[in-house]
């Protein structure tokens, strides 16, 4: 009742009719479209408290409030916590009171997410809910809602050309595993169309993953048991353990998978060819810096 009345009481609805828009008109990409932008926005609040929150933070623009209790990893937290961003709540059922009490004049986040809340969100201010499912789509969407086009545009320049020197190094008979290690079991991010940004990254450096890690339907992840770690047969296997939002459990986590005699019989791993990596680029991905991440483990472990 009092969010109801709150947003009654505005009773202003931040039009997005791109007829009267005097900042920039946004097409693709985004949800709703075509919709308007302001030229400016100077409080911004942000639904996604991983890739949209960490690629503004790479393109220098200020954020005033996020979902702080879903962030990735404690560094995110830190640093939100010296920026003075306000906490909103969760990424999936943000405070609409709490956004509302920040007069933001741009809300950015997420079609998949928040959908069902974009009536009530282009109330409060106006709303960008970003379609993508590439990464670099996405940050350059995000450049251009908030005026940072040409640095977005240097930064994937520069990424560029370090994928195209790695993917000349890749040995071509070479294949590469890759696994996360969860307190609920197994998770296989696959290689297609619908690529989780890390594992779009292996491929855009030249990566080959087996067919049991590949798909060109909409999956994006299987979930495999025990007696199913046997397709996992990459020359390589890389594998990151994920104990939920707290990294403290990792390690105890990691420790009783690697005792299992199952996991030992994985073929990178009796090869002595598996190797656990970062849970902050695998699992919170946040751009630019999260890929060159990637990148600093291809050279590392899979490289000759």
């Amino acid at each position: 009742m009092r969010l109801t009345a709150l947003l009654v009481s505005l009773f202003v609805t931040f039009s997005q009719s791109v007829a009267a828009c005097d900042g920039r008109v946004i097409s693709d990409g985004v949800y709703d479209a075509p919709l308007c932008s302001p030229a400016d926005p100077a409080r911004i609040v942000v639904l996604d408290p991983q890739m949209a929150l960490g690629m503004l933070w790479e393109l220098d623009v200020p954020v005033l409030g996020a979902p702080l209790v879903s962030l990735p990893d404690a560094g995110a937290g830190t640093r939100a916590r010296k920026a003075d961003i306000a906490d909103i709540g969760h990424a999936q059922q943000p405070s609409l009171e709490r956004i509302v009490a920040l007069r933001p004049d741009l809300i950015i986040g997420d079609a998949y997410t928040h959908e069902s809340l974009y009536p009530s969100l282009t109330r409060i201010a106006p709303t960008v809910l970003s379609t993508h499912q590439n990464w670099k789509a996405h940050f350059l969407l995000l450049a251009e809602v908030t005026g940072r086009r040409e640095p977005a545009a240097a930064m994937l320049e520069a990424y560029e050309t370090r994928v195209a020197d790695i993917r000349d190094h890749v040995p071509e008979d070479l294949t590469v595993s890759v696994l996360r290690v969860s307190p609920n079991g197994f998770q296989v991010y696959l290689d297609g169309p619908r690529a989780y940004a890390p594992y779009a990254v292996l491929a855009e450096a030249g990566i080959r993953r087996p067919a049991y890690e590949t798909t060109q339907g909409p999956d994006f992840r299987k979930r495999p048991g025990w007696e199913e770690l046997t397709a996992l047969d990459g020359d390589i296997l890389l594998y990151v353990v994920a104990n939920g939002y707290d990294p403290q459990g990792d390690d105890a986590l990691a420790a009783k998978v690697e005792a299992n005699p199952l996991w030992q019989m994985l073929p990178a791993v009796a090869a002595g060819r598996a190797w656990r990596v970062q849970r902050s680029q695998w699992m919170g991905f946040r751009g630019v810096a999260s890929a060159h991440a990637v990148l600093d483990d291809i050279e590392r472990f899979i490289l000759p």
